[in-house]
């Protein structure tokens, strides 16, 4: 998705000089070298400008702001959208007029799918002498197969490169919008491996947390009141169904909450370290990012393992980047073995937590983050995350939780 993604952009870009070169042809008979340098660079911004409103989806508000950029760009009458139905969703500069009288071949256009071209005339007009309108292009808007829409280029002269000016400035506007669709996809795609995490968290620590609890209910009522508290706070941040990111304090403290109902499990068996630094703490992660390792650590690290033993997370300051680790002393495993099963894992379901987190953390931030994993057959293992401090675009989304949602991950011990 990521891949294609890009993909598109670059694909977009294109687009955008492409057209910029078609506006130039189309000037060039009239202004010199120089003046055709400075209409393209015009074209270029120009079309920038009308690029980020579209990607967010054939709105009126989308298309509001395009035509004003499509219409200093073409130096045309009117630059006109609507949508798949026909409705005009917006037009900029003169001869508003005859929209009317073009009303069916936009119609015509929609369901046919194929260029309309409408000579001045042909239509009836009281200022026949005077209108600005010569001709006008009515171009189908297919960014994925189907007609979303309209684009409408009124003109002054009624000239071929016209026609091929409207032609391309189509294009882009549907390359827009199919990124726009990916920008959905991919928020989607991200939506559902979040679910899946949630779907992973073990139903045996379910159940063995809230058996702990009740075993408790008799013998220590206020700590089991503490431990309940603690699973009721863990279990609503784990399946909030708001946002895709957070900070690295909350994350912090929901694994802390994980710890403190495992420690009751197991007792002696399991120690915890964490250390935090604190400038880190407002950094911002993936939703879900870390509790996963942690679970994995504690699962299939520390309690296959005789007596034991300690899961350590470390959250320090790297420059322009949060360095996180997660680490056990358990049992460890093949480090062959974990990359292959981290490759295949959508395949074999081995690991799939690890690899959900780590084909997410490429996906919003590139490859170039992608986890790192130490370990060895009973030496333990180690995962290292570096996330940004800042990235375009992402920003948490945080729940309200009161004022124990505000609390720091416990220190170091």
């Amino acid at each position: 998705m990521t891949d294609l993604l890009n993909e598109r952009a670059i694909v977009g870009g294109i687009a955008i000089l492409v057209v910029a070169a078609v506006f130039a042809i189309w000037i060039r008979s009239r202004k010199s070298d120089n003046s055709v340098d400075d209409a393209v660079l015009d074209a270029v911004q120009r079309l920038s400008k009308a690029a980020p409103e579209l990607r967010g989806g054939l709105t009126e508000g989308a298309a509001d702001e395009a035509v004003k950029h499509l219409l200093e760009m073409l130096k045309c009458v009117a630059i006109g959208i609507t949508d798949a139905d026909g409705r005009l969703l917006s037009w900029a500069g003169g001869a508003n007029e005859h929209y009317p009288d073009l009303t069916g071949a936009i119609d015509l256009t929609i369901r046919n799918g194929q260029r309309a071209h409408i000579h001045h005339t042909n239509l009836s007009c009281a200022r026949r002498g005077r209108c600005p309108m010569r001709t006008a292009v009515i171009v189908p808007l297919i960014p994925d197969g189907h007609v979303e829409g309209t684009l409408i280029v009124v003109g002054g002269v009624d000239s071929k490169r016209l026609i091929r000016a409207a032609d391309e400035v189509a294009q882009f506007v549907c390359i827009q919008l199919e990124l726009a669709k990916l920008d959905e996809s991919k928020q989607q795609l991200a939506k559902a491996e979040v679910r899946m995490l949630r779907a992973q968290i073990s139903p045996h620590f379910l159940y063995n947390a809230l058996n702990s609890i009740s075993s408790l209910i008799r013998t220590d009522p206020e700590r089991a009141r503490d431990l309940l508290q603690e699973f009721a706070d863990f279990t609503r941040y784990s399946f909030r169904t708001s946002g895709q990111f957070t900070t690295l304090a909350e994350e912090l403290r929901n694994i802390d909450r994980y710890l403190t109902i495992q420690s009751q499990r197991y007792a002696e068996r399991l120690n915890v370290r964490i250390k935090i630094a604190p400038e880190v703490l407002s950094v911002v992660v993936p939703f879900l990012v870390l509790q996963p390792l942690v679970e994995n650590a504690v699962q299939h690290g520390i309690s296959p393992k005789p007596g034991g033993g300690t899961v350590t997370v470390v959250a320090q300051d790297n420059g322009n980047e949060a360095l996180i680790s997660v680490e056990d002393d358990g049992v460890g495993m093949d480090a062959d073995r974990l990359f292959a099963d981290l490759r295949d894992a959508h395949k074999t379901g081995s690991h799939v937590g690890i690899g959900n987190i780590n084909q997410r953390m490429r996906q919003v931030f590139g490859d170039e983050y992608a986890l790192m994993a130490e370990t060895a057959p009973g030496a333990g293992m180690k995962v290292i995350l570096r996330v940004p401090k800042f990235f375009p675009g992402v920003r948490p989304d945080l729940p309200k939780f009161g004022e124990d949602a505000a609390k720091p991950a416990r220190s170091a011990s």
